[in-house]
C-alpha cells in the first residue's frame, strides 16, 4: 500500500504520516483575521490544505476526517477598521463599536467564504470563531498561571497576562530560534514590566473605548479582574483543543506563521496541558509575490482574490477561480511562488483542454467511465510525496488525450486525479466558452479576418493600428490572447469573450 509523506517543519524531514487514529485523523489550519478582503496570498493556504484534505479522505474515509479552519474575530486591526469605515456613526451614537466590529467581520467572513469557495475549496468541517471560545481562553490562562508558566503585570497600556518564555525549556523547537539571541537582541527599556523580553501578551486590558470581555484570574493569592481581550496565540489554543483535543495530527499554515504565532501555540497549548507535543506534523506554505516584487498596496500590486475573480485588475481581465486554483498548484507548495499573468495563461490553457475532455466524459459522449476504487492506489504516487503536485498535471494531461481518445481506464484515473485537485467541476468552463461562442455564431471568419490584419501591423511594427484593431475587438466584447506556437515559435492569436 502507498503511503502518504509530508515535510514535519518541527523536525524539518520528510516523514510517513502515521495519525493518532486513523478513525479520527485531525487538522487545524490558520484561518483569516477578518478585517479586510482576502489577498491572493491568502488564498495559497486555502488551496493547499484543500489538496491534503481531499486526500486524507481519500485514504482514511470521508467521515474519519476532521478538519478545522478558523476565523479571527478578535484584533485590534479589527477595531480599527470599523473605526475607520463607521467612525461618523459611533460618534453620533448611531452605532455602537461592538456593532461596527460585527459588520466587518460578517462582511469579511461572507466574502472569504465566496472567494475559497470560487477557488475550488471544500468547507473544513468545522469553522470555529474566537468569539465563540473566549471562556475558554479565560480558563487556559489561569492553567498557565496556576502552573507557573504565566504571570500578571501592568504595562504602558493597563494590566496585562504575560506568558513566561523562559518556563518553557525548548521554546524555539519549531522556529529553530535560539532564546538567548532573542533576548541579547532585544529593547529590553521599551517594555521594562516583562521578565524576559521575547515574553508574549495572552490577556490584555482594554480602555473605556475598546471591546472587551470579562478576564477573572487568581494570582498570588488575589482575585485579580482584567476587562479585556485575548492575545492573538491564545485563540488557535485553545479553538485547536476545543474540537481537535490537546494533541492531534496536522497544524499547518504559512510559512510566515511559524515565529511567533506557531512557536507560542506551542509554548502555550504544551504548557497548559503538560504534554511533550501539541501537534505531531507541522506544515507550512511558501511566500508568495506578484510580477516579481513582494506584495505591497505601496508598490500598486496589492490583490485581492476577489478582485482577480469580479474585476479587471490583474491582466485586464476576470480570471475563473480554477485557473487561480491551478497557478497556485503548479509551483510545489513549500516553494516561493511568482504570481504573474503569464502564469494564469498557462494554467488556463491547462484548464481549458481538462474542461474539455471532462465535458466529453460527463455527458458520456465516448463510454462510460471506471472509477477507482476509493483508497490510497487510487492516488497518483507524486500527490502522496508532500504533495508534488507538478507531476500529477503533467500526468492528468496525458490520462486526458487518452481518455479522450476512448480510454475507460484512463478517464477514470483522469477524473479521480481532478477531484483530488479539486477540479471535479471544471467541466462548466468548457460549457461557458461553448456558450460564449454561439454568441458570436457567424462572425468568426469577420474575427479571423481582424485578428490577421492586426498581425500584419505588428509584423510591420505598427503598433497604433494593431491596438486600434485589439481595443475595437475589446469593446464588442471580444478579448485577444497573443501566444507563441510551442512547434514553430510564430505568434499565435486567439480570441475569447471577456466576462
Amino acid at each position: 500500500m502507498s503511503e502518504l509523506k509530508i515535510y514535519n517543519t518541527l523536525t524539518r524531514n520528510r516523514e510517513v504520516f502515521s495519525p493518532i487514529d486513523p478513525n479520527n485523523v485531525r487538522m487545524y489550519v490558520c484561518g483569516p483575521t477578518v478585517y479586510d478582503f482576502a489577498h491572493i496570498g491568502n488564498a495559497r493556504p486555502a488551496i493547499v490544505f484543500d489538496v491534503l484534505f481531499r486526500v486524507l479522505r481519500q485514504i482514511y474515509g470521508q467521515e474519519s476526517v476532521t478538519y478545522v479552519r478558523n476565523i479571527t474575530d478578535v484584533d485590534d486591526k479589527i477595531n480599527a477598521r470599523a473605526l475607520r469605515d463607521f467612525g461618523d456613526r459611533i460618534s453620533s451614537g448611531e452605532m455602537t463599536l461592538n456593532e461596527a466590529i460585527r459588520q466587518v467581520t460578517e462582511k469579511t467572513a461572507n466574502q472569504y467564504h465566496k472567494d475559497v469557495a470560487a477557488l475550488g475549496c471544500l468547507p473544513p468541517t468545522v469553522e470555529p470563531r474566537a468569539t465563540e471560545h473566549i471562556d475558554g481562553m479565560v480558563a487556559m490562562i489561569q492553567d498557565l498561571i496556576d502552573r507557573g508558566h504565566a504571570y500578571v503585570v501592568t504595562g504602558s497600556e493597563g494590566r496585562e497576562v504575560l506568558f513566561d518564555v523562559t518556563s518553557m525549556p525548548d521554546y524555539g523547537a519549531l522556529s529553530k530560534r535560539n532564546l538567548e539571541d532573542q533576548q541579547a537582541g532585544a529593547r529590553i527599556a521599551v517594555e521594562a514590566h516583562k521578565k524576559n523580553p521575547a515574553d508574549f501578551v495572552l490577556w490584555k486590558e482594554s480602555s473605556a473605548s475598546e471591546p472587551g470581555w470579562e478576564g477573572a484570574f487568581d494570582w498570588q493569592g488575589e482575585h485579580v479582574h482584567i476587562h479585556g481581550r485575548p492575545g492573538w496565540h491564545i485563540e488557535c489554543s485553545v479553538m485547536s483543543k476545543a474540537h481537535l483535543g490537546e494533541v492531534f495530527d496536522i497544524h499547518g499554515g504559512g510559512l510566515d506563521l511559524i515565529f511567533p504565532h506557531h512557536e507560542n501555540e506551542i509554548a502555550q497549548s504544551r504548557c497548559a496541558h503538560g504534554n511533550d507535543v501539541m501537534a505531531r506534523y507541522w506544515m507550512h506554505n511558501g511566500f508568495l509575490q506578484v510580477e516579481g516584487k513582494k506584495m505591497s498596496k505601496s508598490d500598486g500590486n496589492f490583490v485581492t482574490i476577489h478582485e482577480l475573480l469580479e474585476t479587471d485588475k490583474f491582466g485586464g481581465r476576470k480570471w475563473p477561480g480554477e485557473v487561480l486554483r491551478l497557478a497556485m498548484l503548479m509551483t510545489h507548495y513549500r516553494e516561493p511562488i511568482d504570481f504573474s499573468v503569464r502564469r494564469l495563461e498557462e494554467a488556463e490553457a491547462i484548464c481549458n483542454r481538462w474542461a474539455d475532455w471532462q465535458e466529453t466524459i460527463r455527458t458520456g459522449l465516448v463510454f462510460e467511465v471506471q472509477v477507482p476504487e476509493v483508497g490510497p492506489d487510487a492516488i497518483p504516487d507524486p500527490l502522496l510525496e508532500d504533495l508534488d503536485v507538478y507531476p500529477v498535471i503533467s500526468r492528468l494531461t496525458q490520462l486526458g488525450k487518452r481518455a479522450s481518445q476512448g480510454h475507460a481506464a484512463e478517464a477514470g484515473l483522469f477524473m479521480k486525479g481532478l477531484e483530488l485537485l479539486g477540479f471535479e467541476k471544471l467541466w462548466k468552463l468548457s460549457a461557458l466558452r461553448k456558450a460564449d461562442k454561439l454568441l458570436f455564431e457567424g462572425k468568426d471568419e469577420e474575427i479571423d479576418s481582424a485578428i490577421s490584419q492586426r498581425l500584419a501591423f505588428i509584423a510591420e511594427k505598427n503598433w497604433a493600428e494593431a491596438d486600434r484593431i485589439r481595443d475595437e475587438l475589446l469593446a464588442q466584447g471580444i478579448q485577444l490572447k497573443d501566444g507563441k506556437d510551442p512547434q514553430t515559435g510564430e505568434r499565435v492569436t486567439t480570441w475569447e469573450v471577456k466576462r
